[in-house]
């Protein structure tokens, strides 16, 4: 039995977002009697947001899915500085210029999760440069910096790990954490925000920003923070041999972001079904219970419903249909070369050279770094990467002609 009331716990709690909350039975009775407007930051450090980004972008999902009020507020501010949170150096400085187009670029996915409007329960989407570049820095110190314990904030886990390493944390950086909140606080003023979720590395943050909205307001403000996400091995969510699993598809193909869920471990599946798509639970749990092989029914489940959500159902159905006739029909051509890797693990050169498509591994070095060779139509310019296969084949394709199939 739940050990929440309102419809907003029950469904983050059941699906497996909460890590911690600061006041659980007052969220719980806040949520259910109003709308609970809350919010999410979004640095943008980059064109678009990765796979680590989606647990947040998830729980605005949810939020929205139990009649409440998504906020999506960008870091057009905060992004001038850069979160230090765990950190192992300082990020590089961007310009203003970068960071608009960043945003602009970024904007498009969450109107893939979220229902914009003016509605009571729709999702509105806000720049904290609005407020923050408008600050002045002696009225700034003396109504909010004086609220900050230097002393507690030295305490978090986030700035001690910094200070344990030979990268130094700026004064710019520090002051990252008094930024975000008193973008708590200004979104309370601004649009009756109550609530600030995030991932576990942003505990602190949150805590400061509730604390000040305390102090300065009188109004209680809540937190919640999703645990971090990490495969079956201990590995981080996201984190691919080829790079970032980017949610823009000028970044990264549907087909390949298809694939990314794929390839999930059967340890995952289960989990990853209740974070990352709309499945009842009770399919989910019909789903990860399928005993052997047929765990891969599973898996293409997570792979058509993700990718439905971040790309299209349309860009969803075309992955499934290429991987069913590349991998499963052999339209890509049944007469491929094949290759069978024992272990899984294979070195491209060796790869391409046993295949015969390089003479040597001189040549198949500089075909690689001509940027001549891909796998699974991923372009890779890296001479020393290895190939890991999972439980399905990948296609190794020297220029446009010369395809094979790598098995596992």
């Amino acid at each position: 039995m739940t050990r929440f009331r309102s419809d907003l716990l029950r469904l983050l709690d059941s699906r497996g977002y909460i890590h911690q909350l600061t006041d659980a039975e007052g969220l719980d009775a806040l949520a259910e009697r109003q709308i609970v407007p809350g919010y999410i930051g979004f640095d943008p450090t980059a064109p678009s947001l990765h796979v680590g980004s989606l647990v947040q972008i998830m729980m605005l999902r949810r939020l929205q899915q139990a009649g409440h009020k998504p906020i999506v507020l960008m870091g057009g501010g905060t992004g001038k500085i850069g979160d230090p949170s765990f950190k192992d150096e300082a990020r590089k400085l961007m310009t203003e210029e970068v960071i608009a187009s960043n945003i602009a670029s970024i904007k498009r996915v969450f109107e893939r999760f979220l229902r914009f409007g003016d509605g009571p329960s729709d999702a509105i989407l806000l720049d904290n440069a609005e407020w923050l570049d408008k600050l002045e820095y002696i009225p700034f110190l003396r109504d909010i910096g004086q609220h900050f314990s230097v002393n507690r904030m030295l305490s978090f886990d986030s700035v001690k790990l910094r200070l344990d390493r030979e990268q130094s944390l700026s004064f710019l950086e520090f002051n990252y954490m008094i930024l975000q909140g008193y973008d708590f606080l200004e979104l309370a003023r601004r649009a009756g925000c109550r609530l600030q979720m995030g991932g576990s590395d942003q505990w602190g943050n949150i805590v400061n920003g509730i604390e000040l909205g305390r102090r300065v307001e009188g109004t209680p403000l809540f937190g919640l923070t999703s645990p971090l996400i990490t495969t079956a091995d201990g590995g981080k969510m996201g984190k691919t041999a080829k790079g970032a699993v980017w949610l823009n598809a000028d970044m990264l193909p549907p087909y390949d972001y298809w694939q990314f869920w794929r390839n999930t471990q059967d340890a995952d599946v289960g989990r990853f079904l209740r974070l990352f798509t709309d499945l009842p639970l009770d399919e989910i749990a019909r789903l990860e219970a399928l005993p052997g092989a047929e765990i891969n029914e599973a898996k293409k489940q997570l792979a058509h419903h993700a990718t439905a959500l971040a790309h299209g159902e349309a860009a969803a159905v075309d992955a499934a249909e290429t991987a069913r006739r590349t991998f499963e029909e052999g339209a890509a051509g049944a007469a491929l070369p094949q290759l069978r890797v024992d272990g899984g693990r294979i070195g491209l050169v060796p790869a391409l050279t046993v295949l015969g498509f390089a003479a040597s591994n001189g040549e198949a070095r500089r075909k690689i770094a001509e940027g001549a060779v891909r796998l699974n139509d991923l372009a890779i310019t890296d001479p020393g990467f290895e190939i890991v296969l999972e439980d399905q084949p990948i296609k190794l394709s020297l220029g446009k002609k010369r395809h094979g199939l790598l098995l596992p």
